[in-house]
């Protein structure tokens, strides 16, 4: 589709709304699996950023994903979406999914394969939303440069504590 569809500003909204939800769903779900005691005690990477970080980190990630997803399917329809929501819903369950393995069952190894599975669903999320709007894949880099680097937090904690 090469341009916007016409749609009352109400419908947009209402559209916003679902995607902004759908982005934070990880983020709901994840927020049952806190740090605690287990984690505080890990040595970690000094790189480490203070804990009030990532509830800002993932608030602004979970909103430009939303979005995101909202300009894509502002640009597609139908058939073509079906590809672009099937990379969405796969990232959506490895996001929330690492929290329970790494927070919930402290499975820090699991955790790092299953972050490294969610960095090339990210990936591919960027590079199928980019072919509908390049805009809409450009918001997710953001989103893969924060998993990178929690990769790597992942893995220096597996590192230096397995």
């Amino acid at each position: 589709m090469t341009g916007l569809p016409i749609v009352s500003p109400r419908r947009h909204t209402a559209l916003l709304v679902g995607c902004l939800v759908a982005s934070f769903a990880p983020g709901v779900f994840g927020a049952r699996f806190q740090p605690g005691d287990w984690y505080a005690q890990l040595a970690k990477s000094p790189l480490t950023p203070p804990g009030w970080v990532f509830p800002i980190a993932w608030t602004t990630l979970y909103i430009t994903i939303g979005v995101a997803l909202c300009v894509m399917l502002l640009h597609t329809s139908g058939r073509e979406r079906r590809l672009p929501l099937a990379v969405f819903a796969i990232q959506l369950v490895l996001n929330g999914a690492w929290s329970w393995l790494f927070f919930g069952r402290h499975a820090v190894a699991v955790a790092l394969i299953e972050i490294g599975l969610l960095w090339i669903s990210i990936a591919a999320m960027a590079i199928v939303f980019a072919r509908h709007s390049r805009f809409a894949g450009k918001l997710l880099l953001p989103y893969l440069a924060w998993v990178s680097f929690a990769t790597y937090l992942n893995f220096e904690i597996w590192r230096a504590n397995v």
